[in-house]
């Protein structure tokens, strides 16, 4: 019995403080709100969905991604990133960050 509680806490253990490392992966990138329409959120924050999972963005000032209400800001457009960081505690927390140009 105590071997299957230990097994247990231990599987608890890796999914709750389960980290993912993200290294140069092409993401979607907007407003969770506004684009990924996340009914919760208040205010307008970055948000990138990685493997159909949609996590916060930290660790990346806020003006990296320009002016999020312009015509082409991430609160009125889904735009392509290069990412790189670590998914933790449901967030991303980028290191690097960086959009893809359109193709004309």
């Amino acid at each position: 019995m105590k071997n299957i509680f230990f097994v247990l806490m231990l599987m608890f253990s890796a999914t709750v403080f389960a980290q993912k490392k993200i290294i140069n992966q092409t993401v979607d990138a907007a407003c969770g709100m506004c684009q990924f329409k996340q009914k919760n959120d208040k205010d307008c924050a970055m948000a990138v969905k990685i493997d159909g999972k949609l996590y916060y963005v930290e660790g990346v000032d806020e003006n990296a991604f320009g002016d999020a209400h312009a015509h082409d800001g991430y609160c009125n457009q889904i735009k392509k990133a290069v990412v790189s960081g670590e998914i933790r505690k449901g967030k991303f927390y980028a290191t690097r960050f960086k959009y893809v140009p359109k193709k004309n």
